[in-house]
């Protein structure tokens, strides 16, 4: 059983105390620190928690609590952090681990320093959908992977934090972005390393200082492009959507939204239908199980499973260091128009990978380009000629 500090009684906080105690049943959120009294009472009222203080050192510190959950606004992360750090307590952290890459280090450093299991919260790597998917692509499914992209897109954020760019590190590309370009990392391979990113992001609708929407490609050292779409300008809810290209195959996955749940209604009794939905009555897409379906049962059950066996969860601290470096890059991208490398002081991956071969050979004197049997029944093949590079196709018997 693992008993937890839950930094943080706001929206994020209160989806992770649903699931920690939901799933394995066992584990129990027995105390919460709130920076307001009354948020802090209300919360352990809801969630039977035997210790609540405005105090975040006298929460981590508190003898009872043998691991903290960090649902914090971003610029409090480093701080939670390094209090775990000092008094020996297993941590995990909900994404963006920093505001940039520079506070990422710092926190994963202190983590193995002081020798304390650390978790990175990335639960749209958990859902049961991309699971499955990247289940599909690790046994090789879809070939080398070429392309992996993820869009997150809805109305904006729940707290007004989200929405001050110093106490956020950014907009929507950190708050969703970092989500992005971890489902495009393990799809590519967690090893390979990112290179370079070309960003655009704008400010197109919200009166803030931030962008609320961006766009960026993200190469790998051995050929793969990962991309994001992000956005807090999207209107209709929240869209979840990834897609993984290889050389043998495609998967395609939509997590939210439309996903084969639609409900009409007038609106009459109606309340919560899902996150970041804008109405309660028309066409509305419900979602079946949202703690489930978003990925948090999963997360925490692999947290406090990988905590107890000693291991390292599939999300780590050092994971997200990663992603706040590429993010990093995207930012310096959108102001300077041009690519940018992403810097890496510390990286643990494969090194020196180059673009594997495209060539197919068809025969010792064609390359393949494509076969085919087109719609009037003929089998044919387009080939490349190695001597000439000239190219024609083929009728096959």
């Amino acid at each position: 059983m693992r008993k937890i500090a839950m930094l943080g009684s706001g929206f994020i906080g209160r989806f992770y105390a649903e699931s920690i105690h939901g799933q394995r049943g066992r584990d129990r959120v027995v105390a919460i620190y709130a920076r307001r009294e009354e948020s802090a009472k209300k919360f352990a009222t809801d969630y039977g928690c035997s210790i609540w203080a405005t105090d975040m050192e006298e929460v981590i510190a508190h003898p009872e609590v043998d691991m903290v959950c960090i649902a914090l606004p971003n610029n409090l992360h480093e701080a939670a952090v390094l209090l775990c750090a000092k008094h020996k307590k297993a941590v995990v952290s909900t994404k963006p681990l920093g505001r940039n890459a520079e506070e990422a280090l710092r926190m994963m450093k202190a983590v193995e320093e002081a020798g304390i299991f650390a978790g990175y919260l990335e639960d749209l790597c958990y859902t049961p959908k991309f699971l499955k998917a990247l289940e599909s692509v690790k046994n090789g499914a879809l070939g080398r992977i070429l392309w992996a992209k993820s869009r997150e897109t809805h109305p904006g954020p729940h707290s007004d934090w989200f929405w001050d760019k110093e106490q956020a590190g950014g907009g929507c590309m950190l708050d969703l972005g970092c989500h992005c370009v971890e489902i495009a990392r393990n799809f590519i391979g967690k090893d390979v390393r990112p290179v370079e990113v070309m960003c655009w992001a704008a400010t197109q609708v919200k009166p803030i200082d931030a962008e609320d929407h961006a766009i960026a490609l993200v190469k790998y050292e051995n050929g793969a492009i990962g991309q994001f779409e992000v956005s807090w300008t999207f209107r209709g809810g929240m869209d979840l959507r990834d897609e993984v290209m290889g050389t043998e195959g495609t998967i395609w996955i939509n997590n939210f939204l439309r996903t084969g749940f639609e409900m009409f209604t007038s609106g009459k009794g109606a309340d919560y239908v899902a996150e970041k939905a804008e109405s309660t009555s028309g066409w509305l897409f419900p979602v079946g199980d949202e703690v489930n379906d978003l990925g948090y049962n999963h997360m925490f059950t692999d947290m406090f499973n990988a905590a107890e066996a000693g291991r390292e969860p599939a999300e780590t601290f050092y994971d997200g260091y990663v992603v706040n470096a590429i993010l990093d890059a995207a930012y310096r991208s959108a102001e300077t128009k041009q690519w940018e490398p992403v810097l890496l002081p510390v990286w643990r991956g494969r090194e020196g990978l180059k673009p594997e071969a495209t060539l197919v050979d068809y025969d010792e004197n064609y390359y393949l380009i494509k076969e085919e049997v087109t719609h009037d029944g003929r089998h044919k093949v387009i080939l490349k000629d190695k001597e000439t590079g000239r190219i024609l196709e083929r009728d096959l018997p």
